[in-house]
């Protein structure tokens, strides 16, 4: 059993650790990264201009059913104190980028991240784990790190495009609704879901590889060839 503090990015609590644990091990526990997907440019587009947008905004403006507040921080790191979970021999901390957050009227705050498109159902408990994980190391920071407390919202602001609009003379634009999507804070939950993760890095080797992960099976039969 490995003794040690581990580095956990929220990032990699949704997909990576959802679709094979065995690249999640490799991972972290290896610094044997897949490489990186191609995010298509749009996306990242999208995302910039609804960040700038919203930055500095009244959350009145934005929907009506989040608590009266300001837009006031983007993209900032954060790294959370060592982590004990019970039962489990290591530690964790984590460190990454949270998208945004809010400064409610009430002194509280809250964590949001933006998505483009209609959000699957079967992927809200994969977010949630992400926006758990920075209210944690927000409330919870490292000496000298960002430190925001208490963290009372957490959620997703999603934008799905529906209509193209315009002219070449005027500009040409893409309109679609906003919806405001809250997450039920579960600090319980989130520490068992850090067990589980601690439970496989504690392992000396990586869990098998997921059925239907097709870079463990790139891997494998690379292995297999005469190069």
């Amino acid at each position: 059993m490995t003794e040690q503090c581990w580095k956990l990015s929220p990032s990699d609590f949704a997909f990576l650790w959802e679709e094979c644990k065995r690249c999640f091990y490799l991972k972290v526990a290896r610094g044997f990264t897949r490489p990186r997907p191609i995010m298509p440019k749009i996306f990242t587009l999208i995302d910039g201009q609804m960040k700038s947008y919203f930055s500095g905004r009244r959350t009145e403006s934005i929907n009506p059913k989040l608590p009266k507040g300001v837009v006031q921080l983007g993209e900032k790191w954060v790294q959370s104190k060592p982590i004990s979970v019970p039962t489990r021999a290591s530690t964790c901390f984590i460190r990454g980028k949270f998208d945004t957050v809010v400064q409610f009227d009430d002194g509280s705050y809250g964590v949001i991240d933006f998505k483009t498109s209609h959000t699957k159902s079967e992927h809200m408990p994969l977010y949630s784990r992400r926006l758990h994980a920075y209210a944690l190391a927000l409330e919870n920071a490292a000496e000298g790190k960002l430190s925001l407390s208490p963290i009372s919202k957490l959620g997703l602001l999603v934008y799905e495009p529906s209509k193209f609009s315009g002219t070449e003379e005027a500009g040409l634009s893409l309109e679609g609704s906003l919806a405001w999507i809250e997450i039920r804070r579960d600090d319980s939950g989130f520490r068992d879901f850090l067990g589980e993760v601690l439970s496989v890095l504690e392992s000396p080797s990586p869990p098998e590889r997921a059925s239907k992960c097709e870079w463990c099976k790139f891997r494998d039969t690379v292995r297999k060839i005469d190069l």
